[in-house]
C-alpha cells in the first residue's frame, strides 16, 4: 500500500515537473534560514554595487556575445526551478582562462570562459550554473558575512558613523571585504558545508529543468582529473567537502527517472567552438589590466563592449579612488526621499541606502566602496537622556556626537566651533570635522572634511546629518550639500 502511493506521488510530481512548475525532490532539504543581518533588499542592493566592481576589474563580455546570450539562456532554464525569493538572477561571462565561476549576493552570477571550454557537454556547464544559482538561492553569501566575526576598521567619517553610532550599517559592508581578480573575498569563498548544499540543491535544480543531473558530477570529475593547476581556482574557492561524487551520486539515485534527460545540444557544441576560439587572460593579466583598452568588453552590465579606463593607483585597494566633477552629480536635479520621520532632497544620480537603524545614506556613483563612504551623506537619529529641551541640552548632544566620532576614527578632530542653526524651522547646530579619508589621489591619503549637523525633534530626540568628501573636493560638493540640508524637514 505504501509502495503505490509513493508511484502515485512520483507520478504526480513528475507530470508537474514536465509542465514546467518547481518542484523539490530526493532527500535534500532546504536548510532554514541563517541569522542572515541583511535584508533581501539589502543584499540586492550590495550584490549590485559588487557586480559593477567585478565589470570595471575584469573582462567581462558584453550581453551581445553570443556566448554570454547562451550562458544567459541557460540560466534562464534553471533559474524557474531554484527555491525561495526570486532573486533579478544575471548571467555573464568573463573572458578568463581560469576553470571557475561565481556568484555575488542578489543574484548576478560569472562564469568564465575557461570553465565554458573545460564543459564537455550542455549538463555539465547547466551543472555548474545550477550550483551557483543555489549559493544565490540559500544566501550563502550573505550568511557568510554574517558570521564572521573579523573585526573590520573603520575608514573615513561616514564608515565611522555608520559602524559605530548606527548600529552597524550595511551599506559598503561586503565591498570592503574586497573582491580581487580572483573573486575569492568572503562572499564568494565558500565553507565545505555551503558547497555540499549547493552541490545537491544544484542537483535538484538540474533534474527539475530536464538536464542530466549527472553532468554536475562529471564536470567535478573532470576538473579534478584533467586540469591541474588550470582547475586549482575552482578548488580553491568551491573546497570539495569530502566524497563530493559520492554523494551527489547517492542523490541522483534517490530522483526519479527521466525520460531522455537532456545531454547535450548541437547549440551548446557551437557556443563551445566559439569559446575555445575567444581571447582569455590569465589573472596575471587581468590584474595588468591589458584588455581594458581593447574596446571588447562592457564597463557594466547590458553595456557594450568598450574602452575601460583603468583605475587610479589606491583605487581599489584599502582606499577607493578620487571621483571626477562628472561622477559628483552637481548639475542633477535634485528628487525628494522619504525616510522614517524625515524627508529630504538628493541628486538624481546619487544612490539610496536604507540603514538598519531607519536612517539613510547618500553617495554619487562610485562614491562609496571597499573601504568606507568617501563622498556623500549620512542621515539617522539618535536619542538623548532626557531629551533635548533647549540650546544647552542641544549643544550637549552635539558635543556628545562629535565625541563618539572622534574615538571611532582616530585622528578626526573638530575643525570648527559648534554653531547654533535653524533647520527646517527646527533648532539646530552645527560643526566642522577633519579626519582621514578613505580616498587616495595618486597613491596618497587624502585628508576628508566633514560637517556634522544635529536637529532637534519635537519629541526631545535628535536627527543628524553628516556630510563627507575629501579635503580638495569638499568645497565643489557644498553647494549640493547646502541644497540638501535646505531641503530636510523634520516628520
Amino acid at each position: 500500500m505504501l509502495r503505490a502511493r509513493w508511484i502515485q506521488v512520483g507520478l504526480l510530481v513528475a507530470v508537474m515537473a514536465s509542465a514546467g512548475s518547481p518542484c523539490a525532490w530526493a532527500r535534500f532539504q532546504v536548510p532554514p534560514p541563517c541569522n542572515n543581518r541583511f535584508t533581501i533588499d539589502q543584499e540586492i542592493a550590495e550584490g549590485r554595487q559588487i557586480a559593477a566592481q567585478v565589470f570595471q576589474q575584469m573582462p567581462v563580455l558584453p550581453d551581445s556575445s553570443p556566448v554570454s546570450q547562451y550562458v544567459r539562456s541557460l540560466g534562464a532554464q534553471l533559474v524557474p526551478f531554484a527555491p525561495g525569493h526570486r532573486w533579478p538572477y544575471s548571467f555573464h561571462v568573463v573572458a578568463s582562462e581560469d576553470i571557475n565561476a561565481f556568484a555575488v549576493p542578489g543574484g548576478s552570477i560569472f562564469i568564465n570562459l575557461g570553465l565554458v571550454r573545460a564543459s564537455e557537454t550542455e549538463a555539465q556547464l547547466a551543472g555548474v550554473v545550477a550550483h551557483e544559482i543555489s549559493h544565490v538561492a540559500l544566501r550563502h553569501s550573505t550568511c557568510n558575512l554574517s558570521r564572521s566575526q573579523a573585526p573590520r576598521a573603520g575608514f573615513g567619517i561616514a564608515s565611522a558613523l555608520s559602524s559605530v553610532l548606527l548600529g552597524g550599517s550595511t551599506w559598503g559592508s561586503i565591498a570592503q571585504a574586497g573582491i580581487g581578480v580572483g573573486a575569492t573575498a568572503v562572499f564568494t569563498s565558500m565553507s565545505r558545508e555551503f558547497e555540499r548544499q549547493a552541490d545537491l540543491l544544484g542537483v535538484g535544480i538540474l533534474h527539475d529543468a530536464g538536464f542530466d543531473p549527472r553532468g554536475m558530477a562529471q564536470f567535478f570529475a573532470i576538473v579534478q582529473a584533467r586540469y591541474g593547476q588550470r582547475g586549482a581556482q575552482w578548488l580553491s574557492s568551491h573546497p570539495n567537502p569530502g566524497n563530493r561524487m559520492e554523494y551527489v551520486n547517492a542523490e541522483i539515485a534517490t530522483l526519479p527517472p527521466q525520460r531522455n534527460p537532456r545531454v547535450t545540444s548541437a547549440e551548446f557544441t557551437r557556443i563551445r567552438g566559439v569559446a575555445m576560439n575567444q581571447r582569455v587572460y590569465s589573472a596575471r593579466e587581468i590584474e595588468a589590466g591589458a584588455w581594458r583598452g581593447t574596446g571588447r568588453y562592457a564597463l557594466r552590465a547590458g553595456g557594450p563592449g568598450q574602452v575601460i579606463p583603468a583605475p587610479r593607483a589606491g583605487g581599489q585597494g584599502a582606499s577607493a579612488m578620487r571621483l571626477g566633477r562628472s561622477f559628483l552629480g552637481l548639475d542633477d536635479q535634485m528628487v525628494p526621499y522619504q525616510g522614517r520621520g524625515f524627508v529630504v532632497s538628493h541628486p538624481a544620480s546619487w544612490q539610496e541606502r536604507n540603514l538598519q537603524s531607519g536612517g539613510a545614506a547618500f553617495a554619487p556613483p562610485n562614491g562609496a566602496g571597499q573601504a568606507g563612504i568617501g563622498y556623500g551623506v549620512v542621515i539617522d537619529g539618535a536619542r538623548w537622556q532626557g531629551g533635548v529641551r533647549d540650546a544647552s541640552s542641544l549643544a550637549q548632544a552635539t558635543d556628545a556626537l562629535t565625541q563618539e566620532l572622534s574615538e571611532a576614527n582616530g585622528g578626526l578632530q573638530p575643525a570648527s566651533q559648534l554653531t547654533a542653526i535653524t533647520v527646517g524651522g527646527r533648532p539646530a547646530n552645527s560643526v566642522e570635522l577633519q579626519g582621514p579619508s578613505p580616498v587616495s589621489d595618486n597613491g596618497a591619503q587624502l585628508a576628508e572634511r566633514g560637517r556634522l549637523v544635529t536637529v532637534a525633534r519635537p519629541d526631545g530626540d535628535v536627527d543628524y546629518l553628516v556630510f563627507v568628501a575629501p579635503e580638495p573636493d569638499y568645497a565643489t560638493l557644498k553647494p549640493v550639500f547646502d541644497d540638501m540640508l535646505q531641503s530636510f524637514q523634520v516628520r
